[in-house]
């Protein structure tokens, strides 16, 4: 009698979720989170629910459309890659220039 066993053939490979890879499934439910607080707060203020529901709907669709784009145009890390070369100065600049000297005598 022979058993069958399944091999993880994702190793090292980073977690996707219906298209969605790695944070940007903490991205997604934490939107949905922020939603779902959203609703409470204008339910408790005293808004109708036919006012709710759709702004609800267009914030929900919005946040599903930028997630699943930014998931497939950046991929698994390369959002953290864009934001870190965004911080990257273009030029250096200094007002002495012993400074360079000084290091090059070393």
């Amino acid at each position: 009698m022979s058993t069958d066993y399944n091999i993880n053939k994702g190793i090292n490979r980073p977690i996707e979720f219906k298209g969605l890879k790695a944070q940007y499934i903490l991205y997604l439910a934490a939107g949905l989170l922020a939603l779902l607080m959203l609703f409470a707060i204008l339910y408790l203020i005293g808004l109708s629910v036919y006012l709710i529901l759709p702004l609800i709907g267009i914030l929900g669709s919005a946040l599903f459309y930028y997630v699943t784009r930014f998931s497939k145009k950046y991929g698994a890390h390369g959002l953290m890659k864009a934001a870190g070369y965004r911080r990257v100065p273009k030029t250096l600049r200094g007002k002495r220039i012993n400074i360079i000297k000084e290091n090059k005598k070393d």
